[in-house]
């Protein structure tokens, strides 16, 4: 049998099922077979590697495999879909971890080609490295902002720009000096990525909290392009194509973001969400001027059985109290009754790409209900009421009319121009990114305080009641 060749087929089979995976995951109607179609591709990858091995090394790869099969599938049993955005973040640690560990394994290795070849190979395991050490440390420090073990406010030091460019420059000086002598670069190799590790960390921590699903998908996009330098090192055709599968995919989904929101590319990964040193005044100390008035179950329940039509922006608070389902039958509900349903989809509602349209999916809610900020942002002057339920600067009217505020310039969801619009919140405090909102102080606003599942499920009990 000719190993070489069975391997060869199977990694074109992979490639081909990881390019279709891609496209199953852009619509929530095929993401399913996305997501099984990439495990098969995985499937066939890890066992094309295996035909490769000696026999010796199979016993260890299948510990492995067996043991990385244990701790992944109980990892996703546990985490609970609000945890979804740190679990990915810290995912991409560990690839960037695994292809900076690689590229050392390979210097520590001994023989390296010669010529054109041992270029190739000198400057993929130094990009290996460094991506690897920047995609490391930057995911910890995503995954600590998500967690709320660190700060989610930009460290803006004095100079970061500066700091940063001449770290770059120093990086590749020290490429030039491992060039000329890659078999005793070890110590350039330990310099360079504590550089790179340094690197992750102050771009990461000078991004607000608001960017943390740009941040997210930038990190996914340098985890890609780590691996693919590890392809080339390790001469493996699949990797490479994975890597730049994964790179490419992550950097174009990052930059649609940063679009929607009004931003260009290079100053959210520079500088942080509004950051910039002197680009707008300091807010007023006082905040939003007004007070916000709150309503309770009763009245919000006359307002619905009264309405024709409903807009529903869900954000992270709906994600937190886990109100997906009755969000979903209170939909059910209302439509039962005549009354027009959709939701609004911010692209940065939650703190993933996708997050919110993932918990709806989960719940069941058909997805012709569920529409973009781009199509339903002319719908709002027309509509009765609008649920907004656990979000917050997503619908801000500051990003439209406010210089000083932080958000100023981002797109936004028009929930203000309703006739009504309830906002379900569990306290008074300002959202994740700390950023105060108008709207709650808007004279169509009322304020429904508590956790959003039991005042969903209120809802439910009083419109059912009144039928």
């Amino acid at each position: 049998m000719d190993l070489d060749g069975l391997s060869t087929a199977a990694y074109i089979a992979a490639s081909a099922l990881f390019i279709r995976s891609l496209g199953g995951l852009s619509n929530p109607e095929t993401a399913r077979t996305g997501n099984v179609q990439g495990m098969i591709g995985m499937a066939l990858a890890v066992g094309a590697t295996a035909l490769l091995l000696p026999a010796a090394a199979l016993p260890l790869l299948a510990v492995v495999v067996i043991v990385g099969l244990a701790i992944g599938g109980t990892l996703a049993q546990r985490v609970a879909m609000t945890s979804m955005p740190q679990l990915v973040a810290i995912l991409h640690s560990f690839v960037g971890l695994a292809a900076a560990l690689v590229g050392f394994a390979s210097q520590l290795g001994g023989e390296r080609p010669t010529g054109p070849e041992g270029i190739i190979h000198s400057v993929a395991l130094y990009a290996g490295i460094f991506i690897g050490a920047i995609t490391f440390t930057g995911s910890v420090v995503a995954w600590g902002k998500l967690e709320g073990k660190i700060s989610s406010k930009p460290l803006t030091l004095p100079g970061r720009h500066m700091l940063n460019l001449g770290l770059v420059i120093t990086v590749l000086v020290l490429g030039v000096v491992y060039a000329m002598n890659p078999e005793h670069g070890l110590p350039v190799l330990l310099a360079m990525s504590a550089i790179g590790g340094f690197l992750g960390w102050h771009m990461v921590m000078a991004i607000g909290g608001a960017d943390m699903p740009v941040v997210v998908s930038m990190l996914n996009s340098y985890s890609g392009w780590a691996a693919a330098a590890d392809g080339f090192l390790l001469q493996n055709d699949l990797l490479i194509v994975t890597g730049a599968l994964v790179g490419s995919s992550g950097a174009i989904l990052s930059y649609i973001m940063c679009k929607a929101m009004a931003r260009s590319f290079s100053s959210v990964i520079l500088g942080g969400f509004g950051a910039e040193e002197g680009a707008a005044p300091a807010p007023p100390a006082g905040g939003p001027v007004g007070e916000a008035v709150a309503t309770d179950v009763d009245t919000l329940v006359k307002e619905l059985a009264a309405a024709g039509s409903v807009i529903i922006v869900p954000g992270y608070g709906m994600a937190v109290a886990q109100a997906q389902h009755p969000v979903n039958t209170l939909t059910k509900l209302l439509r039962a009754r005549g009354i027009d349903v959709r939701f609004a989809i911010h692209p940065v509602a939650g703190r993933l790409p996708g997050h919110m349209n993932v918990l709806l999916a989960e719940a069941n809610l058909p997805y012709d209900l569920v529409l973009e900020m781009d199509e339903i942002n002319d719908d709002f002057p027309e509509t009765d009421v609008v649920l907004v339920i656990g979000a917050n600067d997503i619908v801000n009217p500051g990003a439209l009319d406010d210089p000083s505020s932080p958000i100023y310039g981002m797109p936004v969801l028009h929930a203000w121009e309703a006739a009504r619009v309830v906002v379900f919140k569990r306290g008074k405090g300002a959202g994740y990114a700390g950023v105060e909102n108008p709207l709650f102080v808007r004279d169509c606003t009322r304020m429904l305080y508590g956790d959003a599942k039991k005042s969903v499920d209120a809802l439910l009990a009083g419109l059912s009641a009144e039928s």
